[in-house]
């Protein structure tokens, strides 16, 4: 089956948490035969700023960020089986979605996959006027990266066919055990851009524990955080590509996920810094959200944390030796239930189920 997939960036991870997602798991459907095609708009520097050569498993058209550019790449929605449109492309997405719904097939499946749903469903619930209500009565479905019960019930509440939640996971060939770096040498790590509905969690669990561990040497990788105010125990050191994420976290003692506001306040949205940690063998200190225990198991497999004092107090204690338990204990479980194999399997179920239901309407 052809898919044509509407989405941030494929190439790029530059200010695109998305990246990670969308790599692991078109590469796995690919696998499975499917002919994907990437669209992606050329905005936010992201094409200066590419982490991935032009993948063999996908075909990736960079488009310029025009209104004649958008036309042209979703006239070419006509010509695949599958359409996806994913949430925050970048470059006109009410537009985008709309064109897209307009120049699929009758016969195609429409997907709006959603990378952020507690945002999306934020912003439809402020926002009575928006198109994707609408288009949410002309769409097959939504997949979503996370989210569980409380946005499969959202969606399907504001009108939705159907939702479900393909979950962040593992690709192994990225993500995996490396020797460690010295320029990542730290007690604990963490890795994120600075968005206003991280910073608050970012001070707290982060730069706060730094604070109460003076001993304790913190590093920082991210975008955007250039002028905030840290203590001396923490090296920023700016954006890190996705080559080095295996020495990023393979290298620190511990590293850190803090989840978003909005992601921790909806529970069952693991990050893929989650699985990209346990792939690497980390030792993961996570802050406390419903559902973790879904992926993995505290106090064996991951280590949580409700507050910034919590984290201080797990690297107190913390040795090398049960930090190294943590983190094979987190890769054993991550390749043996979530890895994008996985979750390519699941998709490929639904859209194939989808398809047979189809045919049977039509007989």
């Amino acid at each position: 089956m052809k898919m044509a997939f509407y989405g941030s960036s494929l190439l790029s991870s530059y200010w695109n948490g998305a990246a990670t997602y969308y790599r692991g798991l078109l590469k796995a459907l690919a696998g499975r035969g499917y002919e994907i095609t990437f669209y992606e708009p050329d905005v936010y520097d992201r094409q200066q700023n590419r982490d991935i050569d032009l993948p063999d498993w996908c075909q990736v058209v960079v488009y310029e960020a025009t209104p004649m550019s958008l036309m042209e790449v979703t006239r070419r929605a006509a010509e695949a089986d599958i359409v996806v449109k994913a949430s925050g492309v970048g470059y006109e997405d009410e537009a985008l979605l709309l064109e897209v719904l307009r120049n699929a097939r009758p016969d195609a499946l429409t997907i709006f996959w959603d990378v952020d749903a507690p945002a999306t469903l934020s912003q439809l619930r402020a926002e009575p006027d928006h198109p994707l209500h609408r288009a949410l009565r002309k769409l097959d479905m939504v997949l979503t990266y996370g989210g569980g019960d409380p946005v499969v019930y959202a969606y399907r509440a504001m009108g939705a066919k159907d939702c479900i939640p393909i979950y962040n996971a593992l690709d192994p060939e990225t993500h995996f055990p490396v020797e460690p770096n010295e320029r990542f040498r730290a007690d604990l790590g963490f890795l994120g851009n600075r968005l206003p509905d991280r910073e608050a969690r970012v001070e707290e669990f982060f730069l706060k524990a730094a604070s109460l561990s003076p001993n304790q040497n913190f590093l920082f990788g991210g975008s955007g955080w250039g002028d905030k105010p840290m203590p001396p125990n923490v090296n920023w050191i700016g954006h890190v590509g996705t080559r080095d994420h295996n020495s990023f976290n393979c290298t620190p003692k511990a590293v850190l996920n803090i989840s978003r506001e909005s992601m921790a306040s909806n529970g069952f949205s693991p990050a893929t810094r989650v699985f990209e940690a346990a792939g690497a063998g980390a030792c993961l200190i996570t802050d406390e959200w419903i559902g973790i225990d879904l992926f993995l198991k505290p106090n064996e497999e991951v280590l949580v944390a409700r507050d910034g004092k919590d984290v201080a107090d797990i690297l107190q204690t913390l040795t090398q030796e049960r930090a190294r338990a943590i983190g094979e204990a987190a890769l054993r479980r991550v390749l043996a239930e979530h890895t994008y194999e996985q979750r390519a399997k699941l998709a490929d179920e639904i859209f194939r189920s989808f398809n047979k239901r189809s045919v049977e309407a039509a007989e």
